[in-house]
């Protein structure tokens, strides 16, 4: 039986960013709507992204993200 290709989560591509060194960078929940209430000094905080890390995690994401996490 062949071998399958391991196909890019999309979704996980589309809500983290990987820069150019390897870092996982990812955006910071609660921030999609409803902002009204929330202090500008929060939504400032809250808009930037960070990184991720949990050890695991990166691990995890690099390979959900196949080709678009390796090499890096």
């Amino acid at each position: 039986m062949a071998k399958q290709k391991i196909k890019t989560k999309k979704t996980l591509l589309r809500r983290v960013k990987i820069t150019k060194s390897g870092k996982i960078m990812k955006g910071t929940i609660g921030m999609g709507h409803l902002k009204e209430k929330k202090s500008s000094s929060n939504k400032t905080k809250n808009s930037l992204m960070t990184e991720q890390l949990n050890s695991g995690h990166k691990k995890m994401f690099k390979k959900m993200l196949n080709k678009h996490g390796k090499g890096k």
